[in-house]
């Protein structure tokens, strides 16, 4: 009788955790600090249907700390939204790559977005290193814009103008080549077909197939996984349209 006893308590506590495992694995948990916080509502957000959403909210009064919760699926940009009741609409939410599990955003309210360090999720990382050299190539533009349109006041002769415009088309040839290859080297994370849908979306079926054949069997199944299967099926349809 004991034996059977103790069978029926293993069995139930296999129960619980298998339960409590499920349940956990199909959360993300996002907590954390804003120092120099007083008072005000965060939200946590995703997009959804091309609508942002509250998935979950928390009035701060007196305390920095904060913990939020929601379901997910597979890993996606999420949105730290910061009310902070002053009327100014600037400097108010943080986006990162959210993942099962927990996210930890510590950051100063002064310059809540700027100062956000991020931890808990890989595919942040990565998206961190991508945004790095991508910056490199918007000032590198910033550059070249600004020497155009003074070309342009100055009523240089077009060959110059010509000039400058082929370095502008040289380097966004660059920064899809750039989006590309890093979406193909990071293949086993969600964020290379992210980077294919928001970023590279019109660049060729035949580089966008180039990503998707790569992904992981995990990826493909992905939020953004399918995403970019859809665009893909979408862009072909597109392109057999005669006249196209």
């Amino acid at each position: 009788m004991k034996k059977i006893f103790k069978i029926v308590v293993i069995f139930i506590l296999i129960i619980g955790c298998t339960g409590k495992s499920k349940s956990d694995m199909n959360t993300i948990e996002v907590k954390g600090s804003i120092e120099g916080l007083r008072k005000g509502t965060l939200y946590l957000q995703k997009i959804q249907d091309s609508i942002l959403i509250d998935l979950d909210s928390l009035v701060l009064k007196g305390s920095s700390n904060f913990k939020l919760q929601a379901k997910i699926n597979s890993p996606e940009i999420f949105y730290l939204y910061l009310d902070k009741k002053d009327g100014d609409t600037l400097n108010d939410r943080i986006r990162f790559f959210g993942e099962k599990g927990t996210i930890e955003i510590n950051t100063l309210l002064k310059t809540y977005e700027s100062s956000a360090q991020i931890s808990g999720s890989e595919n942040h990382l990565l998206l961190e290193e991508y945004l790095t050299f991508i910056r490199r190539f918007d000032q590198e533009n910033l550059k070249l814009v600004k020497a155009y349109f003074n070309e342009l006041r100055e009523n240089n002769a077009s060959k110059k103008l010509d000039s400058i415009q082929k370095k502008m088309d040289n380097l966004l040839l660059r920064r899809y080549l750039f989006t590309i290859n890093f979406a193909s080297n990071n293949s086993d994370k969600e964020i290379a077909p992210y980077l294919m849908v928001t970023e590279v979306n019109d660049t060729s079926i035949k580089l966008l197939d180039s990503v998707m054949v790569k992904l992981s069997p995990e990826v493909k199944l992905s939020k953004y996984g399918k995403d970019l299967q859809v665009l893909i099926e979408r862009r072909k349809k597109e392109e057999s349209y005669p006249g196209n």
